[in-house]
């Protein structure tokens, strides 16, 4: 084969370790923000917080930011030249040793501080709850191993989805206990005598049975209300598959009973825990608390939109390095070792100048793009209405904003605002368009809504289906087809027609 040489033109386009540090930083929300903050300051020495500062109003960021630009910092390379050109000029300058304002102003109006805490929630976990039961069988040591075992089996919804036989094999294996699986399966019915009622069931139909034998068993019940709860165990014993299909029908006759007995029957069973441990703390997840990274008020009908504080913090460069890089200055005798560390100082102070660059660019980017969402959603922010929502999509504001529409979504997919009819995740606005008759382009959010509460004001005994339901939708000026309101529905989790039915 032979070798050849060719003279090629491409285009590529690359982004600078800072870009990519921004684009990074853009996703964070602002409740993990000072995560990422915190880890850099441990990282960077040259970096610090400003703790004396005085917290700014974050309203002051849009004047500050609107013309911030991004600066550029050539990293070095560690060559000889560099050694023999350090010019610490641009680190050191005469105004360092000022008095700042922060120290000037008074102190008898301090700022309003923004800074908020997050709340904890302490509880005990649902595994900590089993376990506390499991403690009062007083079993011996082979039973505990046992039982250990199978709570240990049990899901966060307060299911047993293990096989019998596989936690034999699991107890055999890792273990070392040889059990039968009629060992199992009694240590599994003791332990589903367990608080919350329904703990450790196989399934659904087993859950919610093993929750009527519970109420069975409460003190002071009438003949009456045994009955009913030996019905409703009948029914799902044995039409289970028709209770979830929900052929109400096919039951009744099943179980020739009349509309009184069905109703009060499905009323009951209606009113179980379908996962027993959903509502207790969970083992692997904690709490999530929505931390809003704007608020927009309402001030007299006009619109204020401030950015959370927390997206705005108090860095800067570090004064014992600038104090390294004055000493250095100001000596007469440089040699190699002076240098290198010099050069590490200025590698330090550049990452940490990087990061806050990157951190101030953050903020008028989310700025810059809620400025732009509000504006364009302005109706809504007053009336809290969501009929009044306009089509918008990422486009619209990446050219409102100048920004390519990757960061646009980027702060669209991690960002929220807190408004007065509640918190809102930014891609809560962004939404396709559909015609009416009128030729007017409405919000696909405004026809969903109006899909909402077509199904929430209907006969819940004779549901309207999705025929009907875009029928009802033209009548009232909306193009759109069957296939679109079954696919709104389901984005909207509502159930088919004959799923909504109730007594």
């Amino acid at each position: 084969m032979a070798l050849s040489q060719s003279l090629q033109q491409k285009l590529l386009q690359k982004l600078s370790p800072q870009q990519i540090q921004l684009m990074k930083l853009l996703q964070v929300p602002t409740a993990n923000l000072e995560i990422r903050i915190k880890e850099e300051l441990e990282e960077n020495p040259a970096l610090e917080l400003d703790e004396e500062k005085h917290e700014d109003n974050a309203d002051d960021l849009k004047d500050e930011f609107a013309e911030t630009g991004e600066e550029e910092f050539d990293e070095p390379d560690g060559s000889e030249d560099e050694y023999e050109n350090l010019d610490v000029s641009e680190y050191v300058q005469d105004g360092d040793d000022e008095v700042g304002d922060y120290r000037l102003r008074d102190d008898n109006y301090p700022e309003e501080d923004d800074s908020r805490q997050l709340p904890f929630k302490s509880q005990t976990s649902f595994y900590e709850l089993l376990t506390t039961q499991l403690g009062l069988l007083n079993l011996e040591e082979h039973e505990q191993i046992i039982a250990d075992q199978i709570v240990g089996s049990i899901d966060e919804d307060g299911y047993l989805r293990r096989e019998t036989a596989a936690i034999v094999d699991d107890l055999a294996f890792r273990q070392n206990v040889i059990c039968t699986e009629q060992e199992v399966e009694g240590m599994i019915r003791r332990i589903q005598m367990f608080d919350p009622p329904g703990v450790a069931a196989r399934n659904l139909q087993e859950c919610l049975i093993l929750q009527l034998d519970r109420l069975k068993g409460e003190y002071g019940l009438t003949a009456a209300q045994v009955k009913m709860l030996d019905l409703a165990i009948k029914a799902l014993n044995k039409y289970f598959d028709e209770f979830t299909k929900k052929h109400y029908e096919k039951i009744q006759r099943g179980l020739n009973i009349d509309d009184e007995q069905l109703r009060e029957m499905m009323q009951m069973i209606i009113r179980l825990n379908p996962k027993p441990g959903g509502n207790l703390g969970e083992t692997n997840k904690g709490e999530h608390y929505v931390v809003p990274d704007f608020f927009i008020f309402n001030n007299a009908g006009k619109l204020e939109l401030t950015l959370n504080s927390r997206n705005a913090p108090e860095l800067r460069i570090s004064e014992g390095y600038r104090d390294m890089l004055k000493e250095y200055d100001r000596g007469a005798k440089k040699d190699k070792r002076q240098k290198e560390a010099v050069l590490f100082i200025k590698q330090k102070i550049d990452a940490a100048k990087w990061f806050i660059d990157a951190i101030k660019q953050r903020q008028h980017t989310l700025l810059s793009t809620m400025n732009s969402i509000m504006d364009h959603q302005y109706e809504f922010f007053l009336t809290g209405d969501e009929t009044e929502l306009r089509p918008m999509i990422l486009k619209d504001i990446a050219e409102k904003t100048n920004l390519d529409i990757s960061t646009v979504s980027r702060v669209a997919n991690s960002k929220f605002v807190q408004t007065e009819f509640g918190t809102y995740r930014l891609k809560f606005f962004f939404s396709e368009s559909l015609s009416t008759d009128s030729g007017e382009e409405v919000s696909t959010r405004e026809v969903k809504k109006i899909l909402s509460d077509l199904i929430g004001e209907e006969d819940k005994k004779h549901p309207l289906s999705d025929e009907r339901l875009t029928e009802l939708l033209q009548e009232k000026g909306y193009n759109i087809a069957r296939r679109t309101v079954a696919k709104y529905r389901e984005q909207l989790n509502i159930p088919v027609a004959r799923l909504r039915k109730e007594l």
